[in-house]
C-alpha cells in the first residue's frame, strides 16, 4: 500500500481542513502495570504453567500498521486506529 507523505485531512483543534505530515510509528512497549499483565504473571508464578493454549501455527500474512498525522499549521497529532496490510510504504506526492 502507497500513501502519500502529506495529506488534507480534518485537524479538530483547528476545526478545518489542513495539510497533515504522515509519519509511521512503532507501538511501544506494554506496561508491566495493567491488570491483564499483572494477573498473567501472577498465574504463571509457580509451578502451574502457561494459562491458556500456546497459538500454533505460523504468524499472520499481514503486519499491523501504526500511522500518525501532524498538522502542520497547530502541530497537533492524531493517531486513527491501526489497520493491516502486507506492504505499506510512504511516498512524495
Amino acid at each position: 500500500m502507497k500513501m502519500p507523505r502529506n495529506q488534507k485531512r480534518y485537524c479538530p483543534k483547528c476545526k478545518t481542513h489542513t495539510l497533515q505530515e504522515v509519519e509511521r510509528i512503532k507501538k511501544k512497549r506494554a506496561s508491566e502495570h495493567k491488570w491483564g499483565q499483572r494477573r498473567f504473571r501472577k498465574v504463571t508464578a509457580g509451578y502451574g504453567g502457561f494459562p491458556r493454549p500456546k497459538p500454533e501455527g505460523r504468524e499472520k500474512p499481514t503486519k499491523r500498521i501504526n500511522i500518525r498525522y501532524k498538522c502542520k499549521t497547530c502541530g497537533k497529532m492524531q493517531q486513527p486506529a491501526s489497520f493491516r496490510a502486507k506492504k505499506f510504504e510512504l511516498v512524495e506526492k
